[in-house]
């Protein structure tokens, strides 16, 4: 493992440098934003993708990857795995020939909660994985055990020890007729891959029909792989034939596109979101719709103008794609804080997904917990505070709060924020917010 090892010395410090996060951000609210804000490739597609390129042989080529720490540290195991990366210009190219497997280390495991996809690639690509529970974000359980059925109806010997997971496949992965209980993303990426190297063939049903798992079959396929069904609640793959690298383009993130949305309408601003699918966002357009924004599809994203004061939601509840994102839920209650009415959030992927509500009643909010609702009673204003982010979403929510509150507010723990938004000071400071990382 020298060349893997020698790698990690080389990636920590390029996070060092781009993907350092840290301190805080400060934000002087009250200003309208009006401009442009672009979104690039989405985070929840590109991880698992870097991942799959584990299994093909010659370089992959990613384009529009976003610079995030998430994938800073996706790029870190894979170097640590000895495979060839650069990433320059929003593009990722991997040359996994020489990657060489090997137990990962549980620092780079802990730094994201997606690096457990690469269970199912390293079980593919090697036929033994070794890895620790995946980091990040403590936003509710997210079991594995979904995953680690999977694996195991597909031949994989696996034990759980001291925070481990050891997984061999001594006669290798096989197909299997897979039913989830519930339509997991992590589980429906780890089986792709793990069934895209797998004798014979997989059908998974109830799986998850995100547009990411359509980005992810679409690079497997363009790979080499034979996959049909993916974005339905019934995928076939038919397994073991070579990958090749190749080259793929990642969609747009969908979650930063609704984030951004949401800064145009708690504002009061009009913004065009440049790159953003209108189709990805079936479910939410119609709740900035119903708040009194005017939104509008364009060929090249999505316009939003909002009213001075938005108008409350009676409803929202978050369901798996294609319902409303569990991800947009902090930032969407961040903008019914000052809407004119009461809205009533419920959460029902993540149960401890409501972390950013105590921040916001220190900006001023009135949001209490009932029988597991965010009942949301609007203010007419909020106030600068001190707060801190302790999550991605949740920590964009402050700050889409901070950008509407009277006067000053300092955002602390702002590495949550910039695992999934790249640039955010910029891209905002670009439509006129005052905002500045300190």
């Amino acid at each position: 493992m020298q060349q893997s090892r020698q790698a990690v010395s080389g990636a920590d410090g390029h996070r060092k440098g781009c993907f350092v996060l840290s301190g805080k951000i400060v934000i002087v609210g009250g200003r309208p934003l009006r401009g442009e804000l672009p979104v690039y490739g989405a985070k929840n597609s590109v991880l698992p993708i870097l991942a799959a390129a584990v299994l093909t042989s010659g370089a992959s080529v990613i384009k529009n990857c976003p610079a995030l720490s998430d994938v800073g540290a996706s790029l870190n195991i894979l170097k640590y795995l000895g495979c060839g990366v650069t990433f320059a210009d929003r593009t990722v190219t991997v040359n996994a020939d020489a990657a060489c497997g090997g137990p990962i280390p549980d620092g780079l495991m802990r730094e994201m909660r997606s690096s457990i996809i690469f269970l199912g690639a390293l079980l593919g690509r090697f036929g033994s994985a070794e890895l620790s529970a995946p980091g990040g974000c403590e936003i509710g359980l997210r079991p594995i055990d979904l995953h680690l059925d999977a694996l195991r109806e597909m031949g994989a010997r696996i034990e759980e020890s001291h925070g481990r997971i050891l997984c061999s496949c001594p006669r290798g992965l096989r197909g299997a007729e897979l039913s989830l209980s519930f339509p997991s993303v992590g589980a429906t990426e780890n089986i792709l891959l793990a069934a895209c190297a797998a004798e014979g063939t997989t059908r998974i049903y109830n799986a998850a029909k995100e547009p990411e798992i359509e980005d992810l079959a679409a690079f497997l396929i363009k790979a080499g792989a034979d996959i049909t069904g993916a974005g339905s609640a019934e995928i076939v793959i038919r397994g073991g034939k070579p990958l090749t690298g190749c080259e793929h383009t990642v969609i747009p993130d969908r979650i930063a596109a609704g984030s951004y949305l949401a800064a145009g309408a708690i504002t009061g601003g009009s913004v065009t979101v440049v790159g953003a699918e209108a189709k990805h966002l079936r479910t939410v357009l119609p709740i900035f719709r119903a708040a009194g924004c005017e939104v509008t599809e364009l060929a090249r994203g999505i316009r939003i103008e909002a009213p001075e004061r938005l108008t409350a939601v009676k409803y929202i509840r978050t369901m798996p794609y294609p319902g409303f994102p569990t991800d947009l839920q902090a930032p969407l209650c961040a903008c019914l804080c000052t809407a004119k009415g009461t809205s009533i959030i419920r959460e029902t992927i993540f149960e401890n997904r409501y972390k950013h509500i105590a921040a916001l009643t220190r900006l001023g909010a009135d949001i209490s917990l009932e029988s597991g609702c965010a009942v949301i009673r609007g203010v007419d204003s909020l106030t600068g505070a001190d707060v801190e982010a302790e999550d991605l979403r949740g920590g964009f929510a402050l700050l889409l709060a901070a950008l509407a509150a009277e006067g000053r507010t300092t955002v602390r723990h702002t590495a949550h924020i910039e695992r999934g938004y790249e640039n955010v000071c910029a891209v905002l400071q670009a439509a006129g917010a005052q905002i500045a990382k300190e």
